[in-house]
């Protein structure tokens, strides 16, 4: 099956989102492409605090507020796992493993996965008491003891939301200072049943009957086991950029290098949000990298 679009969006969370809906009240023909659910990496945040106007929203919230835009313009929205992108002139062939789509434009807007901590059975417990989605899985550890790996932002958050559900939240990170903006690192201070385990290096996750059971730290020189329900695991997050290798230009960190129009090494190929080097990954910044692909698409379609 082949269809056509002036423009196909690979990836469906803020940016590629907000571009889809600048494309279509332009009279643009556009199609959304995703994998997963419409939002991506914002679906897994409990709060949302720093989007101006708004006090407080549900990632999930806000992705369904931005979903619903999209619905309501009726713009195409298919799932599908991008295979491969095939340039030819001035006409680009997207390959999914559902079908094969057509297009002058591609905005790829594919955004970021959380960072493995790549230690011993970390792969082999996922699910089975280690997460990298405190909103997704917190209930499944309701008034138990679990681990928060990490010291940023996204890591402070989500302590502060398992302590409310969780019994008692422990927060492990290399250093002793935190990367974590200082309003949430007070916060989470001041919750009494978090407790900080800082100078503390992961070494291996442990398991009985093949459920995780603890996580063995160095801490200060001294290894320990520290004895947990689950663990949530937020060191960051690593471009999902590698099915682009063949044909777009990366940095040494797999980020996809563009102008300041967005647009990449290729003609008729953009990018926008997290997959983009740039300093500073914000829903924000998301949305302006979307609305600016997607002004360009419209600038071009005639050339």
């Amino acid at each position: 099956m082949k269809t056509d679009y002036e423009v196909v969006i690979i990836g469906a969370g803020v940016a590629g989102m907000t571009a889809a809906i600048y494309l279509k009240r332009s009279g643009i023909s556009c199609c959304l492409l995703e994998r997963e659910i419409p939002g991506g990496q914002i679906n897994k945040s409990s709060s949302v605090q720093n989007y101006p106007g708004i006090m407080e929203i549900t990632g999930p919230d806000l992705a369904n507020n931005i979903f619903k835009q999209v619905n309501n313009l009726d713009i195409p929205y298919k799932y599908g796992n991008v295979l491969e992108i095939k340039v030819q002139n001035d006409k680009k062939i997207v390959k999914t493993d559902v079908e094969e789509i057509s297009t002058k434009f591609i905005i790829i807007a594919t955004g970021r996965i959380s960072r493995k901590l790549q230690i011993a059975n970390e792969e082999k417990l996922i699910g089975k008491g280690i997460s990298y989605c405190a909103l997704c899985d917190a209930n499944f550890f309701k008034d138990q003891i679990v681990a928060v790996i990490g010291g940023s932002n996204a890591a402070m958050e989500e302590a502060l939301y398992l302590s409310k559900i969780c019994k008692k939240v422990i927060i492990i990170h290399r250093r002793n200072e935190f990367r974590a903006d200082q309003i949430l690192v007070d916060q989470v201070k001041n919750t009494s049943n978090i407790v900080l385990e800082v100078n503390a290096v992961p070494i291996s996750f442990n398991s009985k009957d093949d459920r995780l059971s603890s996580i063995t730290l160095n801490q200060n020189g001294k290894t320990w086991d520290l004895i947990v329900d689950g663990c949530f695991i937020y060191i960051g997050q690593v471009p999902a950029s590698q099915i682009f290798k063949d044909i777009i230009e990366f940095d040494d960190d797999g980020y996809i290098i563009v102008d300041e129009h967005n647009c990449t090494n290729v003609a008729g190929i953009y990018a926008a949000g997290d997959i983009v080097k740039k300093d500073a990954y914000q829903l924000i910044t998301a949305m302006s990298d979307g609305v600016i692909a997607a002004v360009n698409c419209i600038k071009n379609r005639n050339n």
